[in-house]
């Protein structure tokens, strides 16, 4: 049975009530005061206070100071008016209780709102940093972007300016050249001159000799008026040839492709440009690396090894809306989800690996081990143990030498025996 505190003082103006509680030793803390517009309470194991007010009052402004002994409140009105009394009179155990779960459930109410109002106020706060953070990084880049185009009009300006010099330089030397060149023709025409006048040789009589003309079968001169000019055939008239492709996505001829495997890759690349042009508005804050789902991946891996699954989940979720036919998503998310103990999203995850990890090949049989172990613990921890040893047994067909699963598919036999017999 709590003791109940008796002792106390108040007194009021239009507008506030002070309130004056003795605790001498006792040890009051802010944990130990609960009020609400129309009940108040000072709970200091075994000792109580509790008040049903006699009007409401504004609980958000009001006041309690504790030192030396004394609780001291200060209780605002919400209507400015003078009281008869601190409390309600004659108040019965039901109507009593009824005021404290009330009060308890404003209370809640309340907290509950003012988390609300904390939770957006962070995020206004958070989108005004990030907006304030892209503003600063816009401005750097421009900056950064005027320097670059500063330094690239100083190099275009050097480089033209050099140019100019080595075509000057290519000009004289051409000039340069033309006149020696024009100076060892003229050196070489004058020793021509001069060999043949020493070669010549002075006659006072010429003889006069007469050509005359072969005549005979089969001869002719070159000079004869009789040669005929050479008959050349007629140009070709012109035409057109139209030749018509195949229209193909890819270059290669249609001869040396492969249908099937094209159309393949068409769907695939249709489907993620669909993936890509969907509606994720969050998406338009994040980094490029970040839109990357292998990049999500290895972050929620991190996530996941520091012990934080929540932001491992979120990584995750964020990568499966950006790919959904990656295996090893809704793998690494099922394990974080049976460390939230989120069993059925486990089982729902641990499937949908499974149906994406098909065909079953060598490659992916540890993939499909872990997806048949995570599920079947998920089935087990829910207590349907015939449901997990179902799976538990499937990855012993994949991996027969695995002494642990093949341990834990021992126990779950043993649990099934157990509660048969019980039963």
């Amino acid at each position: 049975m709590p003791l109940w505190l008796r002792e106390h003082s108040w007194r009021q103006s239009g507008s506030a009530v002070y309130l004056s509680l003795p605790v001498r030793g006792l040890r009051v803390t802010a944990a130990n005061i609960f009020c609400t517009e129309r009940y108040l309470k000072v709970s200091v194991p075994p000792f109580l206070f509790e008040a049903v007010l006699y009007a409401p009052i504004d609980d958000t402004n009001s006041t309690a100071k504790i030192g030396n002994g004394i609780v001291f409140f200060t209780l605002y009105k919400k209507e400015v008016a003078m009281w008869e009394s601190l409390t309600v009179a004659n108040v019965n155990k039901e109507e009593l209780q009824h005021l404290r779960e009330n009060a308890v459930l404003r209370a809640h109410e309340k907290a509950k709102e003012e988390t609300e109002a904390k939770k957006v106020t962070k995020q206004e706060h958070k989108k005004y940093a990030l907006e304030a953070t892209m503003k600063l990084e816009e401005a750097e880049r421009k900056r950064i972007e005027g320097l670059k185009e500063q330094e690239r009009q100083k190099v275009a300006k050097e480089l033209e300016l050099w140019r100019r010099q080595q075509n000057n330089v290519e000009k004289q030397k051409r000039v340069q050249n033309e006149g020696e060149l024009h100076e060892e023709g003229e050196q070489l025409k004058e020793k021509k001159r001069e060999k043949i006048n020493k070669t010549r040789i002075p006659n006072e009589e010429i003889s006069k000799t007469k050509l005359k003309d072969t005549k005979g079968r089969g001869s002719y001169s070159i000079f004869s008026e009789n040669l005929r000019e050479e008959q050349l055939p007629a140009p070709r008239s012109a035409g057109t040839i139209k030749i018509n492709f195949t229209s193909r996505v890819f270059p290669t001829a249609l001869r040396e492709s492969r249908v099937a495997e094209e159309e393949e890759w068409l769907q695939k690349q249709a489907e993620a440009r669909r993936i890509i042009n969907a509606d994720l508005s969050e998406l338009e804050d994040l980094k490029e690396e970040e839109k990357n789902p292998d990049w999500l991946k290895d972050k929620g891996n991190k996530m996941f090894a520091t012990g934080n699954y929540l932001a491992a989940v979120n990584a995750y979720n964020l990568a499966v809306r950006l790919n959904n036919k990656l295996p090893l998503l809704y793998l690494n998310r099922a394990a974080c989800h049976l460390k939230l103990r989120n069993l059925h999203k486990a089982i729902e995850d641990s499937s949908k690996a499974l149906e994406l990890l098909t065909p079953p090949v060598p490659d992916n049989e540890n993939a499909r081990v872990k997806a048949y172990v995570r599920r079947g613990t998920a089935f087990c921890q829910l207590e349907l143990y015939a449901e997990g040893l179902q799976d538990y047994e499937a990855a012993l067909k994949i991996d027969p030498k695995n002494k642990t699963i093949e341990k834990d598919a021992e126990k779950i036999r043993h649990t099934i025996q157990g509660t048969v017999q019980n039963s």
